[in-house]
């Protein structure tokens, strides 16, 4: 079982998330913006993250910068879940430092394949 942050600002996409990971067994742990999710990153280290790209105070991008450089959770892998499915997009996000890019509907194999990758 694995420990997984979902970072995103939708409601209904953080419970989607946590009824699909939770049926697999991982542990869900959630942030609502950019800001916490960084904060929880580096407080509860876990196995990998799940950040959405749009969101207020913080987008994905910058948060994932902070996670990939900074020296408390460099060594987490963090996986952009967004609906952005521009090829520049997924460029930007690997140049961020994201492990993956998995655009949304989440298709459950895939992203169960690319945390299976990154971890």
């Amino acid at each position: 079982m694995s420990k997984i942050l979902v970072v995103d600002d939708s409601p209904t996409e953080i419970y989607q998330f946590k009824e699909m990971l939770e049926k697999l067994g991982h542990e869900v742990i959630v942030a609502e913006n950019g800001r916490d999710g960084v904060s929880m990153a580096a407080s509860e280290q876990p196995d990998v993250v799940l950040m959405d790209i749009v969101m207020p105070d913080m987008n994905g991008f910058q948060a994932t910068r902070q996670i990939v450089r900074g020296e408390a959770t460099k060594h987490i892998p963090v996986i952009i879940v967004s609906s952005k499915n521009q090829e520049t997009d997924k460029v930007w996000g690997e140049r961020q430092g994201a492990k993956g890019y998995i655009t949304k509907p989440v298709d459950t194999q895939e992203l169960v394949s690319t945390m299976k990758a990154c971890m």
